[in-house]
């Protein structure tokens, strides 16, 4: 980067975050540390919840998920609304009613405190896996800019946030994120303009959604009804429902954010304007991965984006080798140009015989990409069985330093880093909130000071924030982050739903029934994914449905139980 970028990074960078800690100086007690005071209007609340949700891997990933694979990922929200419905109806005036910093609390209220710890306990191993790879995302963008290990720059990234966590609690994540938000939106579509903006000047907008459509890169709907397909318009809805209900209504690091809200009717609002705005930035931070495949039939893509694995493997004695494939990528590269540009005019005169012949062409040319691709990677797993290989969390970045003007690659890594900045404060916040909470103000220190207490908080958030670098170290081989976040929220969100849901819905159930049934699906849950019995997004509906099921059967079986906690 050059230094003007450089300066509107680091400008960019330190002024949010002096705004933050600024408006959290007065940050006296566990309230405002936890839940800013519960004093913030609708719109603040909205634009927290999407910065929560929307971390460094939306920027990174979900561009290089459309450009490898269309942009059937879009589906994954359309449950969204719905949920957004159901938790301005059933759980926002629950947990406003009783008062709560975490969600889990109003477990034991309505089960017992067995019940709350175990939710409670779920919810901090797969938020805290999550956060470690919300904080490696990052870490790409710096390891690429500077050329060195990513281990570095990992312990850099995670260093910065734990330290502006720390200091500013709820009240700094909340004022920064609303301002974090704004960059993000204007740079996106800055972004998008320049995309378009750099295509030859003969191909416009429209010519460049023809391409990227004729390649399969728009498939934005898949009305298929299909258990092992990952993004179809069913698991969108259905599946997302379910998963997206259980982020927002059971998640601490969603729920702690709605719950700053000065009202049920600003938190309800806040959750609305989410559940409107969300999917079309969604949309739109995915076609310009397409409109960025688009671009690259015109210029040269580099045959594997990572360049730290691409720099290892031509310094080693694989050099000439890779130096082969290289030449036999870019000579695949300009015949499938040709065929672009003669589909563009063919399009033009709206030929449609020589437009369905051309894509035939470019379908056969793009699988010789991946051939290529394919023995690249080969060599490199060959030079070193470690190497990274996955890089479609590279794709987006690339094109962003290489092509993008001077000032504006400074603000889109700004913005990288701002989404980051944001999710993962969110994610320490919650922690430290649960941990203090439902652990140790229940079980250890009841009766504690103010002070005493945000002292703990502070503290625990630096020993959640060290197992979140500790999990960032590894994510490197876990492959397309966009995904393997939500594979893991799959794996517990619909039994974390299913508790909730039987809470509400299933008052003959008590607490011992319950705990044994959430144990039961979470394991069965596990068995389905790594059998692999159905796509990830069904996994929610799976784990809350079992949850339901198996709590009326042990209520039924267990009735000592039942008699016992009645007493």
């Amino acid at each position: 980067m050059s230094t003007t970028d450089w300066l509107v990074l680091c400008i960019t960078l330190l002024g949010i975050v002096g705004y933050g800690i600024w408006k959290s100086r007065n940050t006296k007690n566990i309230e405002g540390y936890l839940l800013a005071d519960r004093q913030l209007p609708w719109y603040h609340v909205g634009l927290s919840v999407m910065a929560t949700q929307a971390s460094a891997i939306t920027f990174l990933s979900a561009p290089g998920q459309a450009y490898s694979d269309g942009m059937r990922f879009v589906q994954f929200y359309f449950g969204l609304p719905l949920a957004m419905i159901v938790l301005c109806v059933s759980f926002i005036p629950i947990f406003h009613k009783l008062n709560v910093f975490t969600a889990y609390e109003y477990l034991e209220k309505r089960f017992d405190v067995k019940t709350r710890t175990l939710t409670a306990f779920l919810f901090l191993l797969q938020r805290g896996i999550s956060t470690g790879i919300t904080i490696y995302a990052p870490s790409i963008v710096l390891s690429t800019i500077l050329h060195i290990d990513i281990n570095y720059t990992t312990v850099v990234m995670s260093g910065l946030v734990i330290l502006y966590t720390v200091y500013g609690g709820s009240k700094a994540v909340s004022y920064t994120q609303m301002l974090q938000m704004g960059i993000i939106f204007a740079g996106l579509f800055t972004a998008g303009f320049m995309v378009v903006h750099l295509l030859p000047e003969n191909v416009s907008f429209s010519d460049a959604l023809h391409i990227a459509g004729k390649m399969g890169k728009l498939n934005a709907v898949d009305t298929t009804f299909d258990l092992d397909n990952r993004y179809n318009i069913w698991s969108g809805i259905i599946g997302g429902f379910f998963l997206q209900l259980s982020y927002f209504g059971t998640d601490q690091s969603q729920v702690g954010r709605y719950l700053t809200g000065k009202s049920v009717t600003q938190s309800r609002l806040g959750l609305v304007m989410n559940g409107l705005v969300k999917i079309p930035m969604q949309f739109f931070i995915l076609l310009i991965g397409a409109l960025v495949f688009a671009f690259y039939q015109y210029e040269k893509p580099p045959v594997f984006f990572n360049q730290v694995e691409v720099t290892a493997i031509k310094n080693s004695p694989y050099k000439s080798e890779y130096n082969r494939i290289e030449q036999d990528y870019y000579a695949n590269h300009e015949l499938k140009k040709e065929k672009v540009e003669a589909l563009v005019a063919a399009e033009h005169v709206n030929d449609q015989a020589a437009v369905n012949s051309l894509r035939k062409d470019l379908v056969q040319l793009n699988s010789n990409d991946t051939l290529i691709r394919n023995k690249a990677v080969g060599l490199m797993k060959k030079n070193n069985p470690k190497a990274d290989t996955n890089d479609t969390n590279y794709v987006f970045l690339s094109f962003v330093i290489d092509y993008l003007p001077t000032g504006l690659v400074g603000l889109l890594i700004a913005i990288i880093f701002l989404a980051s900045m944001g999710s993962t404060a969110s994610g320490l916040n919650s922690l430290t909130s649960t941990s203090i909470i439902d652990f140790y103000k229940r079980f250890y220190r009841k009766e504690g000071t103010d002070k005493g207490y945000l002292a703990t908080s502070r503290w625990v958030t630096v020993i959640w924030g060290v197992f979140c670098l500790i999990v960032a170290l590894y994510a490197a081989k876990l492959g397309n982050l966009i995904e393997v976040v939500n594979i893991l929220g799959s794996l517990f969100y619909g039994t974390i739903l299913g508790i909730f849901v039987t809470a509400f819905y299933l008052k003959s159930v008590r607490g011992t029934a319950v705990f044994y049934a959430a144990l039961v699906t979470e394991c069965l849950v596990v068995i389905a994914w790594y059998f692999e019995i159905s796509a990830f997004l069904w996994l929610n509906l799976i784990g809350c449905g079992l949850v339901m099921i198996f709590s009326l059967i042990f209520q039924l079986v267990l009735p000592e139980a039942v008699v016992e906690e009645e007493e």
